[in-house]
């Protein structure tokens, strides 16, 4: 026992030292770069990326110089919105926490010297101690369990990101191809007013007609132009969103695919059982009490006495050489963890009324819009009933006018009313794809799977 601090055994310490030194991990510096990846011009022609966070490493080819349909409009906002690449990144910090709460505590070592200033004895006192926490080792398991719902938890938030991220971009696109066309009516509303506003201003010019059927020809112009501008920073503006969150540059001009038709809609019951397996919230706020469950266990665990048990060697000053173990507690007689306890069946308690409260405003919503999705598909199919009768009315004026029967004026009056019967049937039409879209929003999934 007395060759325990000869000169063989230290150097086979310091060894040890170094070796379990050169296994540490190293710091290497990442600096941030001026021209990132993220801000270069996309291929003209294919974007390849990983799409979502379930499916691993599949890719998908997207055509950007085609037509983008909404399932490429969903794959490229969910691969290459800004936003949802950061997110993902910071999901590594939740993957780096499961890692560590699955790593055994490291023992802790002292050792000590005492040099003999007087007195009869040869040598220095030593004393040395290897330690290692039990209460760590014991509450391992629950902290794992944590950590690995906290992960789960935090990948539902992701994908429920994702999902909104998609569903924003489709209604970003839903609402250019309804734009596209309301400006195409627009600008023919103004065309034909400022034609009206022309002849109206020569007649008048020539005593022809009074003041007031060119005042009303000129109120209408300006209506009409309004109109039109509008339209315009109301399109320019849905296609700066839409490449925002398609991640593309400002100017890149994204060409929208036909819609499908609608399908029929299911009942409130059925979409809300459906929103209630789907909706990735949802699975989250259930991880996150998984979670919390974890925590509160943990909180119980550590009300009982906390074990650590030391192993202390030592050699005196008169080479007496001694080897032994220790084990220290805290004893549970006042605290007990019960305040933690408290705490965290309290965050239980929040946690459970906050899912109910989250599911109580998903039947409240689904069943909102799908009550103004009704409604605007019944006032669409009464627009598109009374568009025949306009269309008709429209092409008898215009025959009327060329055989003479009528004046221009009526005709271009009977083409204003068809084509404000055409803008109101688009403005339903946008309304009824966004309500769907957003339905789709609510219930987690898409309409193609609402049978």
């Amino acid at each position: 026992m007395s060759r325990l601090f000869s000169r063989p055994y230290r150097f086979v310490s310091a060894a040890i030292l170094v070796l379990s030194l050169t296994g540490c991990t190293h710091y290497a510096p990442e600096p941030l770069t001026e021209a990132s990846d993220i801000l270069a011009k996309p291929d003209s022609r294919y974007l390849v990326r990983s799409y979502g966070t379930e499916a691993g490493h599949s890719t998908q080819v997207i055509d950007l110089s085609a037509p983008l349909r909404e399932d490429a409009i969903a794959t490229l906002a969910v691969t290459a919105n800004p936003d949802l690449i950061a997110l993902r990144a910071r999901n590594g910090v939740n993957d780096a926490q499961v890692f560590s709460a699955g790593l055994m505590p490291d023992p802790t070592f002292s050792f000590g010297i005492d040099p003999l200033l007087s007195g009869a004895d040869p040598v220095a006192g030593l004393a040395g101690a290897l330690g290692l926490d039990l209460n760590a080792l014991r509450t391992r398991s629950v902290v794992r369990q944590k950590a690995r719902a906290q992960q789960r938890q935090a990948r539902m938030d992701i994908v429920w990101a994702e999902w909104q991220t998609a569903g924003q971009a489709r209604l970003q696109a839903a609402r250019i191809a309804a734009l596209e066309a309301q400006s195409l009516v627009a600008q023919e509303s103004l065309a034909s007013a400022e034609h009206l506003l022309g002849r109206y201003g020569a007649a008048a010019g020539r005593g022809d007609i009074s003041a007031d059927p060119l005042q009303s020809a000129r109120i209408a112009a300006v209506d009409a132009q309004q109109v039109a501008r509008q339209a315009e920073k109301d399109l320019a503006a849905a296609r700066l969103e839409l490449n925002r969150l398609l991640g593309l540059p400002p100017t890149y001009k994204v060409r929208i695919a036909p819609a499908v038709p609608f399908a029929p809609l299911p009942d409130a019951d059925r979409l809300f059982a459906l929103a209630q397996q789907e909706r990735s919230d949802l699975r989250a706020l259930r991880e996150g009490y998984d979670a919390q469950e974890a925590t509160l266990r943990k909180a119980i665990l550590d009300q009982f006495p906390t074990l650590e048990l030391t192993i202390n060697g030592g050699r005196d000053t008169g080479r007496n050489v001694t080897l032994g173990p220790a084990i220290s507690f805290t004893l549970p007689l006042w605290n007990r963890n019960r305040g933690g306890i408290a705490i965290e069946k309290a965050t239980r308690t929040a946690l459970k009324a906050e899912y109910e409260a989250r599911l109580f405003q998903t039947r409240a919503e689904i069943a909102a819009a799908l009550a103004a999705l009704g409604i605007s598909r019944r006032q669409y199919a009464e627009l598109e009933s009374g568009l025949a009768e306009a269309t008709r009315l429209a092409g008898a004026s215009r025959r009327a006018a060329k055989h003479g029967d009528l004046s221009d004026a009526t005709a271009r009056a009977a083409e204003q009313i068809l084509r404000d019967r055409r803008l109101l049937r688009l403005h339903s039409a946008q309304d009824m794809a966004e309500q769907t879209i957003a339905l789709e929003l609510l219930t987690g999934i898409a309409r193609e799977q609402w049978k």
